[in-house]
């Protein structure tokens, strides 16, 4: 069981992936590759003069990567609930457990929905610390601010 399941391999997802496992937490990233950065490009990004929005995803997945975190690349989630000692995530390949939840899908709001987070009009309700109305779980990314 993971300690952190984070479902979303995008800029937002793999950010938090690295910085929670920098900080001694197993964490799981499930991702389907449906993030938009691929059709962005990025100018004057921090580190960065000018890359594609692929190749700097590349260069976010080698960074996690080399950090030990573990990607399920193209795993999607299905379904999640909050179980015994955290949270159960369903997928295609069977069914996933971790003390955590970080849900960064983009605008994809249906998984935050599902567990029952309250939502600020159209985005999911967070604190300061980006956790939800549901205990142990955060968002991150898209879900979180009105505009895209």
């Amino acid at each position: 069981m993971a300690d952190v399941a984070i479902v979303g391999g995008g800029p937002a997802g793999l950010s938090a992936a690295l910085f929670l496992e920098k900080n001694g937490q197993n964490t799981t990233v499930f991702d389907t590759d449906a993030t938009r950065i691929h059709k962005a490009h990025l100018f004057n990004y921090p580190g960065i003069g000018s890359v594609d929005g692929t190749a700097y995803l590349e260069t976010l997945r080698t960074q996690v990567d080399s950090f030990g975190v573990t990607r399920q690349q193209a795993v999607e989630v299905t379904d999640v609930s909050t179980a015994e000692d955290g949270f159960a995530l369903a997928t295609d390949d069977g069914q996933h457990e971790a003390d955590y939840l970080v849900l960064a899908t983009g605008a994809d709001r249906r998984l935050a929905e599902t567990l029952g987070c309250e939502f600020d009009g159209d985005t999911v309700d967070v604190n300061v610390t980006m956790e939800t109305t549901v205990d142990d779980a955060y968002a991150t990314g898209a879900m979180v601010r009105a505009e895209e």
